[in-house]
């Protein structure tokens, strides 16, 4: 049995839903049978299910011909009012199946590039960094530290942005601006061609000669890449339903892991090329790999999708149907305007805030590991060159674990316990690193597989928990890129607590990470909270107020519709 709201919540066609909302007001406590939707509770009834009235919008760009055509679309499909079984299924396999080959991968890729120039910094320093620019004290967490701050404040405004162009140009641009564009031009197409210069900052890297140098450069990469992973994530949800979403952004966010195992593994081959050229190994690391990134970002342009409503891989049938998906997951919870009103609805709901909280917890796991491991291991008595080598199994691992429980947890639909698990996860590990007197060398290298296995289980699974419950294209934008981006104040943490005269032991580094951690499970436990309260509320008909709203404001009202339902 099921009650009368997830009929409603189904239902696309106007007539039949204001007919259902007057028997909702005046039969409370009425239920009816719904196939679709007793189906799929009863068979994950203690799961609250991700349901097709969605957060997932179709995510249009703001120039006038496009809103025009956006609008219409969208009109002319919400009044099909059809059930999701009644889509052509060999067909939506055959979208899925373009979009997965087309809207993910090479935005993997990227990201992988991308975050391969934010943490090679951690190889070369292996290398001898700090010895050929004689830096001394803290010098080293500071170059990490500079690389956040514009990061962090860059990213809602990159993402903000990001609406008014199209994807190809926005995020193949911020990998390739400042190489290609001088002076008075720079101004001009900084702003939308802005990724290769993260590459050609990188080579700058390479050939600095002074800790200030690397400072500079540090800081320029951190403006540059502050749109991408929030800008990718953003294109990702607007392809996808609630329930697909999962796996997929766990597979752009493995790239991160992978980047993880291939920066110790061309550390290693480039430690060869130490003295070629004068220049030492570790310059060699940056040059070679911001060149790498240049390159990739000129084919880029020509391959990272679009919008769904313009996307070239698809034909005018596959375009009309995906957009009909996104329709009908959507549902009434839509927010397609930005208007005084929705800005206050949007930096008023407590949903906003804790997606960053948590993020920031756990994201000081991921980035501690990349900025420290080869270090950490280095000190376990091992080489520098065998250090390198050895960090790679850990990122195989961390990537195995994180795209199982992504798609574990879009099977069930559920993603509370897997941030619970990922938590508990890298506890033992740091639990075991703040013993490591007592503990033998191996399970002191267990320790950092559990860390960095439990660091990035949960944070894909974040960016996907948020992304759930938002509901309009407007407001997840605005979400995913304070998630990501204030949330990354997490990395201004790392960079400053792993002490060069506490090694090897870094009392301080672990614990406050092991806290962090902990901000992290407390912050998801208050977030579920919230969400099953608010499902509680709106079961009880205590929102359907909001209905009685102007019709403007209610067809903007996203997930503060009453007809909208959290997931957890």
């Amino acid at each position: 049995m099921i009650s009368l709201r997830n009929c409603r919540a189904s239902c696309n066609d106007s007539a039949i839903h204001r007919g259902i909302r007057t028997k909702i007001r005046n039969m409370r406590g009425v239920h009816t049978t719904y196939a679709y939707w007793a189906c799929r509770m009863s068979i994950r009834g203690w799961i609250s299910p991700i349901s097709y009235v969605s957060g997932t919008s179709t995510g249009t760009g703001t120039m006038d011909e496009k809103d025009d055509c956006t609008h219409a679309t969208i009109e002319d499909i919400k009044s099909a009012s059809l059930l999701p079984d009644e889509l052509d299924r060999a067909a939506e396999r055959r979208l899925l199946w373009k979009c997965d080959l087309h809207v993910v991968p090479i935005l993997t890729v990227l990201f992988m590039f991308a975050f391969l120039d934010r943490i090679n910094i951690g190889n070369a320093r292996l290398m001898g960094l700090e010895r050929d620019l004689r830096m001394t004290g803290h010098q080293y967490n500071i170059a990490l530290f500079v690389f956040f701050v514009p990061y962090i404040l860059f990213e809602v405004p990159s993402n903000m942005l990001l609406k008014k162009m199209r994807p190809s140009w926005w995020l193949s641009g911020i990998m390739f601006a400042w190489g290609v564009f001088s002076s008075s031009c720079a101004v001009a197409e900084v702003v939308s061609d802005a990724d290769s210069a993260t590459g050609i900052l990188t080579v700058c890297q390479g050939v600095t000669k002074s800790f200030q140098g690397l400072v500079v450069c540090r800081v320029l990469i951190g403006v540059f890449e502050a749109g991408f992973m929030p800008g990718s994530v953003y294109v990702i949800n607007m392809y996808y339903r609630r329930h697909e979403l999962q796996w997929r952004l766990n597979v752009f966010f493995s790239a991160s892991i992978v980047a993880g195992a291939i920066s110790g593994l061309l550390a290693y081959a480039i430690n060869n090329m130490d003295g070629v050229a004068g220049y030492s190994g570790w310059r060699w690391i940056f040059i070679l790999e911001g060149l790498a990134t240049i390159v990739v970002a000129v084919i880029a342009k020509f391959i990272v999708v679009d919008w769904p409503e313009t996307a070239r891989f698809l034909n005018e049938d596959e375009r009309a149907l995906l957009l009909r998906r996104l329709a009908q997951d959507q549902g009434e919870a839509r927010m397609d305007r930005l208007d005084k009103k929705s800005l206050r609805r949007a930096f008023s709901d407590p949903k906003i805030y804790l997606g960053p909280l948590m993020y920031f917890g756990i994201v000081n796991t991921g980035y501690a590991v990349s900025f420290f491991t080869p270090t950490i291991l280095n000190q376990l008595g091992w080489t520098a060159v065998r250090a390198q080598v050895m960090s790679i199994p850990i990122y195989c691992v961390a990537t195995v674990i994180a795209l199982s429980a992504a798609y574990t947890s879009d099977r069930l639909r559920h993603r509370y316990l897997f941030t619970l698990a990922g938590c508990l996860i890298a506890t033992m590990g740091y639990v075991i690193l703040l013993c490591q007197a007592s503990v033998p060398v191996g399970a002191r290298y267990f320790a950092v597989f559990a860390i960095t296995g439990g660091g990035y289980l949960t944070q894909p699974i974040l960016m996907g928990w948020l992304s759930n419950n938002m509901a309009g294209h407007y407001k997840q934008s605005i979400a995913s890129a304070m998630q990501i981006g204030f949330g990354n104040c997490g990395g201004l943490v790392a960079s400053n607590i792993f002490f060069k005269e506490e090694a090897p032991r870094y009392t301080t580094g672990y614990g406050v990470s092991l806290g962090m951690t902990w901000i992290c499970g407390a912050a998801c436990a208050l977030f579920l909270t919230y969400l099953v309260r608010e499902n509680r509320i709106r079961d009880a008909g205590r929102r359907d107020w909001r209905l009685e709203l102007p019709q403007d404001e209610v067809e903007n009202l996203g997930d503060d519709h009453p007809a909208f339902r959290f997931t957890y």
